[in-house]
């Protein structure tokens, strides 16, 4: 007797075995039990290197400088995990602290930072805040104010305009959230940035068009929350089409990694592209960090897989986590998470 398989049965096998061979556990990844995943030992060792658990920051000649930025990612990942409840509210205080929060988006006269405004109004609602109010500043008015005519979110600064596709994409998602909605002027102008392959770059109008894969991730997340599915898919399909034999993204320089592969495995899944998103997944797995590790490093999730590097493995942990769940950012939420900072069951 022949059977004979529909197309979307045969597709739902190979979802399975993906999916199986995805959870499965390799000597380097962190081992996976009941009620430790990895996406939560991974936030786990996360909240374990918030200074003062409350904060990331940056060293530059041996100075310590606030990094609002990567403790905003650490927010996200822990939202992702569903763990970690009492370190994201922490550091979401820290970051929201007048003084900090300031010298993060600009004081609002002279300076205003579309980028940094519309990633902290997202994290603010992700925890459940409301970001109309957050110390007595309305984000969602001021990062209205910063949308010119052509609907791209611009800075205002003396330093001069860096916004860029993770700016704008920041935006839309933020302003996704609100009772108004996307600007529709502000999701074409992200959409008419695509280039010819079908990717998107980090910064528009440049001399040649080139695709880059965390802009692209960012892009096709914000173009589906502004219901523009058919640019997010363009976007979608160029990302599947460089994705390597490994499951892996690379950077700008050619490098696989974490970060990179992190997002646009976080793209992946939200646009419905399931066995991209668990080849991808797979890669991250590999580059976590189990029990062969050092016991402060495990569940951290290495950069590219070398030798493990703290400098960058912080950001590349809190980016792999939104692959390895693969919850979008329209979709974030951290209600119902659970407090603490989980660690991998090691013999």
């Amino acid at each position: 007797m022949v059977v004979r398989l529909s197309r979307h049965r045969l597709l739902a096998l190979l979802c399975g075995v993906l999916a199986a061979l995805t959870l499965a556990t390799p000597a380097s990844a962190a081992p996976e039990r009941a009620g430790v995943s990895r996406p939560e030992a991974a936030a786990g060792w996360l909240a374990r290197q918030l200074v003062d658990g409350e904060r990331f920051e940056v060293v530059f000649d041996g100075v310590a400088y606030p990094d609002q930025g990567l403790t905003l990612d650490a927010v996200f990942a822990f939202a992702a995990a569903g763990v970690a409840d009492d370190s994201g509210a922490r550091a979401l205080a820290w970051v929201t602290r007048p003084y900090i929060r300031d010298g993060y988006l600009g004081d609002g006269t002279t300076e205003a930072y579309a980028g940094a405004t519309a990633k902290l109004a997202l994290a603010v609602d992700v925890r459940g805040g409301d970001p109309t109010d957050v110390g007595g500043l309305d984000l969602i008015a001021r990062l209205r104010s910063l949308q010119s005519p052509s609907g791209r979110f611009t800075d205002r600064s003396a330093f001069g305009d860096y916004s860029n596709a993770f700016s704008q994409s920041f935006a839309i998602l933020a302003l996704h959230r609100t009772a108004q909605g996307v600007p529709a002027a502000a999701a074409a102008w992200l959409a008419g940035t695509r280039c010819p392959d079908g990717g998107y770059p980090v910064l528009p109008a440049q001399p040649v068009c080139t695709s880059d894969v965390d802009a692209t991730a960012m892009a096709a997340q914000a173009l589906r929350a502004a219901d523009r599915p058919a640019d997010a898919a363009a976007g979608l399909r160029w990302l599947v089409s460089v994705q390597g034999a490994d499951g892996s993204f690379a950077n700008a320089a050619g490098t696989p990694n974490a970060n990179s592969t992190g997002l646009a495995a976080q793209a992946l899944r939200d646009g419905h592209r399931p066995l991209a998103w668990a080849r991808a997944r797979a890669f991250l797995a590999g580059l976590q960090v189990g029990c062969p590790g050092a016991p402060a490093d495990r569940g951290a999730v290495d950069f590219d897989g070398g030798a493990f590097d703290p400098d960058t493995a912080a950001r590349a942990t809190a980016q792999a986590v939104l692959g390895l769940t693969g919850t979008g950012y329209a979709r974030l939420s951290a209600a119902g998470d659970a407090p603490g900072a989980p660690v991998p069951a090691c013999p």
